[in-house]
């Protein structure tokens, strides 16, 4: 599956280097232009190749949003993302680093809304990005009868196409993590974004699970 990361700070360009190294092929775009990605396409060599925001989602069959919330409304004509799956990463912070309000809603499921005929699923957007680079790696290097189960660090998913959040499901797991499903996207969403219970908590997999059961 090609993946299009839309948003290559620190958290999308270690996404990527991570989606490499676990065999996908990525699609990278900013807002700088493709030029801007030359060091670290040259990094991730010919898995990895460079595009602008609306050609990246345009030609991936899956994308994740990695900037920053403010940027998201406008950022991708809908026909690009139209039956696709759409991974809203993305955090929305008010002025002085605390959530923003959004009366009460999930900000995926405004995401949803600006975005109507995508996929959407709220997923890879509660962990810090040195976490993210090493959990993973550290998991699917250890053999079968070293890792304990339950070990894998979760990384959670919430949304209303099943379908969607079991290929996200997928990726994730790819990537050395356990895929734990939150619920549907204002609910689910709600529990990840920040201000939320899980948001920047590390859980594994078991503790991930004895929370969301309890």
């Amino acid at each position: 599956m090609r993946t299009g990361v839309i948003g290559t700070g620190r958290i999308g360009s270690t996404l990527a280097r991570i989606l490499v190294a676990a065999g996908h092929e990525v699609l990278l775009a900013n807002a700088r232009g493709p030029r801007s990605l030359a060091p670290l396409l040259a990094e991730l060599g010919p898995a990895a190749s460079a595009a602008h925001p609306a050609e990246a989602a345009g030609a991936a069959e899956l994308s994740v949003l990695m900037v920053p919330y403010a940027s998201v409304r406008g950022l991708l004509p809908p026909a690009a993302v139209q039956d696709k799956v759409l991974v809203d990463a993305t955090n929305a912070f008010s002025g002085g680093g605390k959530p923003a309000d959004l009366g009460g809603r999930a900000s995926s499921e405004l995401v949803a809304e600006w975005y109507p005929g995508a996929r959407v699923v709220k997923s890879l957007n509660t962990m810090h990005f040195e976490t993210l680079a090493v959990a993973g790696k550290t998991s699917r290097t250890k053999s079968s009868g070293e890792a304990a189960e339950g070990e894998r660090l979760a990384h959670f998913t919430a949304g209303d196409d099943e379908k969607a959040k079991e290929i996200v499901a997928g990726i994730i797991a790819d990537l050395g993590f356990a895929p734990v499903d939150t619920g549907s996207l204002h609910s689910g969403g709600i529990l990840q974004q920040p201000g939320g219970p899980l948001f920047n908590r590390p859980l594994t997999e078991a503790q991930a699970l004895a929370w969301i059961s309890h």
